[in-house]
């Protein structure tokens, strides 16, 4: 008996009805998959920088920054050893910096305790640093071509989009079996890019299919956020200089009580030095 998605409202889908589906799927990709730095030359840690800078950004701000860092940045060992001013500086624009702290710490993770290489195992991957259930799923399959089952926003509209027409409160839990069912086990790399680029495409022609998932939460909004705040500082202190909290919200154009609150956190955090009343980029 094949897999069912597991809700009393939803058909059970049929093994032709995935055969057609992976057709479609792959068939747009042919003609309109994207022509993406990271999916050129692939090497482990050309996918790990490129998932990580994607998390929650957008392709477009990531194509010209991944290339930069890459410059900068050729390989686990360069990375791990980068001065934080100068990997954040690099970084600035990208939002988020606790990635860039993350992929220092990771690097430094693989050189000491994997001789520079990156593990294939999404098990082993998830007790990397910054790396969660999805990222260690995609550098599985983008970087190694492992035959392995996992979900984030683009596979999920893809999904909720071709099988589950009208429904809300979709869970993951149906579609998991759906992504498992339909997974190209000979070649994953190629079946999820095109995945991402047709879920892509959904997005812009389709609205959001993801709406309807019950773990769509609204990304706040970024104007006036601590993120903004956080960024601010950063930028000021990216320069290398030591500065109290108040010159600091002068030259960030920051409310000195939001630049206290955060030099808090982005000290205890590692980002920071507090050397008395002043602050600096470790």
């Amino acid at each position: 008996m094949p897999a069912r998605a597991s809700s009393k409202n939803h058909t059970p889908v049929s093994s032709a009805q995935i055969r057609a589906f992976r057709k479609k799927v792959l068939a747009y990709y042919a003609r309109h998959g994207r022509d993406l730095p990271w999916r050129k030359r692939v090497t482990p840690f050309r996918v790990l920088i490129s998932e990580i800078m994607l998390q929650q950004t957008q392709v477009d701000r990531v194509i010209d920054k991944f290339r930069e860092f890459l410059a900068a940045f050729p390989g686990f060992a360069q990375l791990a050893e980068a001065p934080l001013p100068m990997l954040l500086s690099i970084w600035s624009g990208m939002g988020y910096n606790r990635r860039a702290l993350a992929l220092k710490k990771l690097a430094q993770v693989v050189v000491d305790e994997h001789r520079g290489r990156l593990p294939s195992d999404p098990e082993a991957l998830k007790k990397l640093p910054g790396i969660g259930p999805y990222t260690a799923g995609a550098i599985a399959a983008f970087a190694f071509n492992n035959p392995v089952v996992f979900m984030d926003t683009n596979i999920r509209r893809v999904f909720i989009h071709e099988f589950f027409a009208g429904r809300a409160q979709v869970h993951d839990d149906e579609l998991l079996p759906l992504v498992e069912r339909a997974l190209d086990r000979k070649d994953p790399s190629r079946w999820y890019n095109a995945l991402m680029d047709y879920g892509t495409m959904l997005k812009k022609e389709h609205g959001n299919p993801n709406r309807r998932s019950m773990h769509y939460i609204r990304q706040s909004p970024f104007e006036n956020s601590n993120r903004q705040v956080r960024g601010a500082i950063l930028k000021v202190l990216v320069k290398g200089r030591e500065l109290t909290a108040a010159q600091i919200a002068e030259e960030a154009g920051v409310d000195p009580k939001r630049v206290e609150q955060n030099l808090s956190r982005l000290a205890d955090e590692g980002f920071l030095n507090r050397r008395g009343k002043r602050f600096m980029i470790q």
